[in-house]
């Protein structure tokens, strides 16, 4: 194999590559497929692709609170996995104000219990830590 054909393989191998890490998002993505592409970018470990698909979530439904805490949950926990606590520990508690009120009940609760797990982790986190 000469070496302008091989050049030209791996120059269109690294442009597939590419293509493939980032997000394509269009105004016309339901919500079901941004949380799907979301989740499986999460479950691939990309997740700042993931962000991007929540992000846009966020943006596309802002008058939706299931969903807004759908996308705002989600961040938070990639934040988690991705040992940002600090960050992660203020937006999950952002995601508990919004059952701070009377409609409570009206709200997604396994995002409240799955909010309250993570930042439980995160305190026994911080305990180990000034116990050593």
């Amino acid at each position: 194999m000469n070496m302008k054909r091989l050049l030209i393989i791996l120059t269109t191998i690294l442009l597939f590559s590419a293509c493939a890490t980032r997000a394509n998002i269009t105004e016309d993505m339901s919500p079901a497929e941004l949380i799907q592409r979301g989740q499986e970018a999460m479950d691939r470990n990309r997740y700042n692709l993931a962000i991007r698909y929540y992000e846009a979530l966020y943006d596309q439904n802002r008058t939706n609170i299931d969903l807004i805490i759908t996308a705002e949950y989600s961040i938070g926990f990639i934040h988690y996995k991705q040992r940002k606590y600090d960050l992660a520990r203020m937006e999950l508690n952002s995601v508990l104000a919004y059952y701070d009120s009377p409609d409570e009940e009206l709200l997604p609760q396994h995002f409240k219990r799955l909010a309250q797990i993570v930042l439980e982790n995160l305190e026994e986190k911080a305990s180990r830590r000034r116990s050593r």
